[in-house]
């Protein structure tokens, strides 16, 4: 069975349509590799690239990337909704098919070298790659931001896994994974007061006693003038994507409020769809192999 990896990669910069589309040409028309999705988001500031591919080819795309962007993207001068300690801030690998996690860490661990080695940029290991539990969860390897990396990295727990012990001037330092398939969702809500999302925010996520696999943080969008609860559901098997709408919903019902739109960042697994029209639609034998064109392969 052919292997199949996908690299979701997060990049610092979401207004600049041509330096975008400079960092996507790393994984267009090149063998072994897919190009499937790219958004980007204006009070974010971010990039997200969501490619597919054979381990070997999709490993060199990234590495590609990550250098596109340490060339394009000074952190001194990027400012963003969105917390960030890299111009390529976050480079993830999940196993699709005919692979394991096994193989996604080996892969990440062969890219963060690659990386640190050719760019001279400090790597970071995180989730299911982590060298350390203390790195596993990706809000702590970038709390401080790129503002507080020099800082950071002269304690001894923070120093990089790969890469110089102190950070690219204008490109910080990338954190580099393996994980599971993760659900970026934002919800926004019916009012521009950044304390309801936030408190919302605090209500939903895990760490603050919320949902398992649930990562929430509340946000102005200047752009709509409006509140924003951004969400990114680490396992969807867990804690399912309508539990957390319905969540958000009935939170926002307390302030008065209520949800305008939402927004998908990136993909998602067709279970996850078929699994949130099931509960909408109280048809509880729906699923993936209901769908017609699941049957087309």
């Amino acid at each position: 069975m052919e292997k199949i990896m996908e690299c979701v990669a997060n990049f610092s910069e979401g207004r600049d349509q041509e330096k975008i589309e400079q960092i996507a040409d790393a994984f267009r028309n090149r063998h072994g590799v897919k190009l499937l999705d790219y958004s980007s988001d204006l009070d974010h500031n971010r990039t997200v690239i969501t490619a597919i591919g054979e381990p070997a080819a999709l490993r060199d795309a990234a590495v590609d990337a990550i250098g596109a962007a340490v060339r394009l993207i000074d952190l001194r001068q990027q400012h963003g909704l969105h917390p960030r300690i890299g111009a390529a801030d976050v480079v993830p690998f999940i196993p699709l098919r005919g692979c394991d996690t096994a193989e996604a860490v080996a892969l990440a661990r062969e890219t963060a070298a690659l990386v640190a080695s050719r760019y001279q940029l400090p790597i970071y290991l995180y989730e299911q790659a982590a060298s350390a539990p203390h790195r596993q969860n990706l809000a702590d390897v970038r709390r401080g931001q790129f503002e507080g990396l020099a800082e950071k990295m002269r304690d001894p727990l923070w120093q990089p896994d790969f890469g110089p012990a102190e950070p690219h001037p204008s490109a910080g330092a990338t954190a580099i994974g393996a994980r599971l398939p993760l659900i970026a969702f934002n919800i926004e809500l019916t009012t521009n007061d950044v304390e309801i999302a936030r408190a919302i925010a605090r209500t939903i996520r895990h760490s603050n006693g919320g949902y398992r696999c649930v990562k929430a943080l509340g946000l102005y969008l200047a752009q709509h003038d409006s509140a924003q609860v951004s969400i990114n559901l680490t396992d969807y098997t867990q804690t399912a994507l309508y539990r957390v709408v319905e969540a958000v919903r009935t939170e926002a019902r307390r302030y008065g409020v209520g949800i305008r739109c939402s927004e998908l960042i990136g993909l998602i697994p067709l279970q996850a769809v078929a699994d949130t029209a099931a509960y909408y639609l109280q048809l509880p034998s729906l699923s993936a192999a209901s769908v017609l064109e699941t049957h087309f392969e």
